[in-house]
């Protein structure tokens, strides 16, 4: 069965550049966990590692609450806009 992938294998584009955000900020991936948790999502920082490995695919709704927790656009989260 044919699965999407990103050119790099991943299954998704913007793991890499939701890890460099988060790092900028000097926080922890349980830290984004329970800022995405003070906004409503019910996530866990297992969760944010597999976003950031490329091992989970993301939802439209799940770029909007990272692009809200890091006050940035949806856009700057896929890596050709963020850089």
């Amino acid at each position: 069965m044919f699965k999407l992938k990103a050119p790099d294998g991943t299954n998704n584009l913007c793991g890499k550049r939701i890890r460099e955000l988060r790092e900028e900020m000097n926080m922890s991936q349980r830290r984004l966990a329970v800022k995405l948790q003070l906004l409503g999502y019910d996530v866990d920082n297992f969760f944010i590692r597999r976003v950031e490995n490329g091992e989970r695919f993301i939802t439209d709704i799940e770029l909007e609450m990272f692009s809200k927790v890091f006050n940035i656009s949806v856009n700057e989260l896929f890596p050709s806009c963020g850089q």
